[in-house]
């Protein structure tokens, strides 16, 4: 008789997963996450924290040099590149941020809390708003009711939505620039937001921590408005306005792609 079929994945007495004829993508993993975490090389789990603080340096090296840069140079030439190499540096700015977030720049909390703050602040982030839901959204992944960030919208939210937040959202390239209304706003059907302690995104015991992160977002966009007045508005929007809004849709192609 010929050998029945497998439908699903198995593991033989080896340890081999053998591969059926249909893949369940409901079916757990042949492997645990303590597994996974075993097989990493233990010198990657080392978090040194002058190696961090060089990457910090480094970025901020490169931002500085390209605001030179574009105020020796000042033509229109010129502002489109310096548009793109900075705006990829604010989401290179973000993404350490990130890992302070994450715990993972430092073993220090607080070295990490200090880092992050500036970091995030310097390009209008709420640190700590951001890093609670960011929490939420790690514990939540995938799931359609509870994940913070990129959930599938339900029909019955969609159809309650009215035409200007349906064009802000769905209509290119619009959605590209969301994520300053994520911070405020979230997303349509939650309520609450990244600046406000009240919010449902926090317990209690975060409030003081989501005042502190307001408070740095709230300095940071007064002294842009500050130099808006002694530069000129032109003049910052170009230096800094357009390069945020370049990150803004790293950001959002970072999350679209991978």
């Amino acid at each position: 008789m010929e050998k029945e079929r497998k439908l699903k994945n198995e593991v033989n007495a080896n340890g081999v997963v053998e591969k059926g004829d249909f893949f369940d993508p409901a079916a757990p993993p042949p492997f645990k996450i303590g597994e996974i975490r075993a097989a990493i090389p233990k010198h990657c789990w080392v978090k040194n924290p002058w190696r961090s603080l060089s990457y910090v340096l480094r970025d901020l090296l490169v931002v500085l040099a390209l605001l030179a840069a574009a105020t020796h140079f000042n033509t229109w030439f010129f502002w489109p590149l310096y548009w793109v190499a900075q705006g990829t540096m604010f989401w290179a700015i973000f993404v350490l941020g990130h890992d302070c977030g994450h715990g993972s720049f430092s073993e220090s909390p607080l070295l990490n809390s200090f880092v992050g703050h500036i970091l995030h602040s310097s390009i209008l982030v709420p640190y700590n708003g951001w890093r609670i839901s960011h929490r939420t959204h790690h514990q939540n992944h995938g799931n359609v009711e509870h994940d913070e960030s990129w959930v599938p919208m339900p029909e019955k939210i969609y159809s309650k939505l009215d035409s200007s937040t349906r064009i802000l959202r769905f209509s290119l390239p619009l959605p590209m620039l969301a994520y300053p209304a994520y911070l405020w706003y979230r997303s349509p059907g939650k309520d609450g937001s990244h600046f406000n302690p009240y919010s449902s995104l926090f317990s209690p015991g975060e409030r003081k921590a989501v005042v502190i992160s307001t408070a740095c977002w709230t300095f940071m966009f007064g002294l842009l408005v500050y130099l808006s007045f002694v530069f000129g508005p032109i003049t910052m929007f170009k230096l800094y306005g357009v390069p945020y809004l370049v990150g803004t849709i790293f950001h959002r192609l970072y999350h679209f792609f991978l």
